[in-house]
């Protein structure tokens, strides 16, 4: 008995220290449902260095291979590098059509085959260089004569003959054909300067202390921890308002989540609709979700060869059989999958050509679309030989039909997806065996081509010239390693070959758009991948700190990963919301401890309650 009220006491104080934990809105009571290396992670990339500046920090999990602009892929260092180069020419941020970059103007001379840009006036670098049209030709001229700097864009100066700077504002480009996308979109100007200095610019890292043209310059950049950017007073619509952005590693979407309601970070992207409608309706918070860019599919290892035809990776042999792949796709439910693990938020995908471009995404009713089908997919099987054996599983030659499947283990769409796929291919007689790994590793062995099947996916420009033009048999890599290229799914066909350069050549867009229709009915009926759908994008910001979102389209379009540097270009901090050393807002400090004192008060008269009634007792 007389243990009772000091018990009572301890559970008393231990629920008022839990209850000021919950209370608390800053980041040290939310941290504890976070991930230590997260925490650690999020405790570092938040100290800021300038008492004045202001911090928007984004939530990030995202793989960086490497942030040299000749050379990077991923989506991670690519949207950055949106930031850090200028292009030539830009995509609008009001339907993604070509707009002013470095050049003021172009003309298209000789029936599409010479392309001549004037460049803007009093153009500078951030180190305060002029920026000349002698930067353009040396940026394009890399390209076009070093293999190894053709990696990221190489496919976009392919049909360049020469390119040439008759005066310092001039750049003109000669063509070999007839060019209808306009050349000077999509790729990095860097500045001759510094590049021409760098003894191997093909492993150049540019990770630090960067000199570039665009409204951020990337300052410092530490692996899965932080990346950092700063603004850059040169650029030529003028500083941005928000002196710094930071991208912070979390190591899972919870733990992105959960920081973005303490306040750790200020935007998330990719996330699940569960977590977007957890975070509708929350005080300070403001969900976003347009119609993206990207396509969403199952990669397709059907036997991978280099540019010269060796053959390198561990692909099952099955899937270089057309029927087998067909089979694969018939008996994939990918409605089913865009309802139950998408919710809906989205379309059904037909290509790798989103249909937020509608004048280039292949039609839904295209007669080379399959519907699900599991006893046509049963059918192919049984016509490439392969029948059913012990356990339900095919066979063939007296080896099962087994196949791998790499999953992100931190992935939550990607474990849904596979918890109806396993089942779905065992009912037509396919094995699946999930191999779960984290991001960097499937981000490996997907260029090693050390796998079977993959989730995958691409963010696709307004113009669909780049996304067809890895698709071509000249983008293959070159070593056995995956290296030396940047194809899409390791595909090659050379009369798609053909017809890719029919549409860059073709002028009158109505006949190019057929042309392109035709290049993604084929590449559909070959089956290099399965496109499951064009997702939403789904965002979330802290709007109590920061507003001025730019859209791209300006029409229910996206925040992050656009193609060009709207999104975050024109941010700004909310009027007494941001702290100086981007910590959290006042506001949110005063009303966390004012919810804490309350918590106290009624706990303390419910104990005292308890005692009063316990002597009555």
């Amino acid at each position: 008995m007389p243990n009772r009220p000091r018990t009572r006491a301890r559970r008393a104080l231990a629920v008022v220290a839990a209850a000021a934990l919950i209370a608390l809105p800053v980041g040290a009571a939310h941290a504890s449902d976070t991930a230590p290396a997260a925490r650690a992670v999020a405790a570092e990339a938040t100290s800021t260095p300038d008492a004045d500046a202001t911090t928007f920090r984004i939530a990030t999990s995202g793989f960086v291979d490497t942030f040299n602009p000749f050379v990077s892929i991923y989506l991670t260092p690519t949207n950055i590098l949106r930031y850090v180069y200028e292009y030539l020419v830009q995509n609008d941020a009001e339907d993604g059509s070509p707009t002013k970059g470095l050049a003021d103007s172009w003309e298209v001379e000789d029936g599409g085959m010479t392309w001549v840009y004037t460049l803007q006036d009093d153009l500078t670098w951030s180190d305060d260089e002029p920026i000349t049209s002698a930067d353009v030709v040396y940026t394009y001229e890399q390209m076009m004569s070093v293999p190894e700097l053709s990696v990221a864009n190489g496919n976009l100066v392919s049909n360049f003959e020469s390119v040439e700077a008759p005066d310092d504002k001039t750049v003109v480009i000669n063509l070999k054909t007839p060019q209808a996308p306009n050349p000077g979109t999509e790729v990095p100007i860097v500045p001759q300067h510094i590049w021409e200095e760098i003894d191997d610019p093909a492993t150049f890292a540019n990770d630090a202390d960067v000199v570039g043209s665009g409204p951020y310059l990337l300052d410092s950049y530490s692996a899965n921890q932080s990346i950092t950017l700063r603004a850059n007073p040169n650029f030529w619509q003028g500083a941005p308002a928000v002196d710094r952005i930071q991208y912070v590693y979390y190591t899972n979407s919870d733990a992105q989540v959960q920081a973005l309601r303490s306040g750790e970070v200020d935007f998330v992207s990719g996330l699940t609709p569960t977590q977007f409608d957890a975070l509708e309706d929350v005080e300070g918070i403001t969900t976003h979700s347009g119609v993206g860019r990207r396509y969403h599919s199952i990669s397709i290892n059907h036997g991978t060869v280099t540019r010269d035809g060796q053959a390198y990776g561990t692909g099952n042999e099955a899937l270089k059989d057309v029927n087998v792949r067909q089979a694969l796709r018939l008996g994939t439910d990918t409605e089913t999958l865009l309802e139950r693990v998408m919710e809906g938020r989205g379309e059904l995908a037909t290509s790798f050509i989103p249909s937020s471009f509608p004048k280039w995404a292949l039609p839904a009713d295209d007669d080379v679309i399959m519907s699900y089908d599991p006893e046509a997919a049963m059918a192919k099987l049984e016509e490439a030989g392969w029948t059913v054996g012990a356990g339900g599983i095919r066979e063939k030659d007296g080896t099962p039909l087994q196949l791998r499947l790499l999953v992100d283990a931190d992935d939550l769409t990607e474990q849904s997806i596979a918890e109806y796929f396993v089942p779905w291919m065992a009912e037509i007689g396919v094995g699946i065996t999930v191999e779960s790994t984290d991001g960097d590793t499937i981000s490996a062995r997907s260029v090693a081509a050390d796998y079977d099947l993959y989730f995958s996916g691409w963010s696709v420009n307004p113009d669909p010239d780049y996304q067809l033009g890895i698709n071509l048999c000249s983008t293959l890599p070159t070593g056995t390693d995956g290296s030396g290229g940047t194809s899409q799914d390791g595909y090659c066909n050379e009369e798609f070959d053909e017809l890719y350069a029919q549409q860059r050549s073709e002028l009158e867009e109505e006949k190019r758009q057929e042309i392109v229709h035709e290049m993604l009915a084929m590449n559909y009926t070959d089956t290099a991948q399965i496109a499951t759908w064009y997702a939403n994008s789904l965002e979330a910001y802290r709007s109590d700190r920061f507003s001025g979102f730019t859209l791209q389209p300006a029409e229910g379009g996206i925040i992050a990963s656009q193609a060009g540097y709207w999104g975050f270009l024109t941010v700004e901090p909310v009027e007494g919301a941001v702290s100086d050393e981007g910590g959290v807002p006042t506001g949110l400090i005063v009303t966390g401890v004012v919810v804490v004192l309350i918590v106290l008060g009624v706990l303390i008269f419910v104990l005292l309650r308890r005692r009063k009634m316990a002597d009555v007792e």
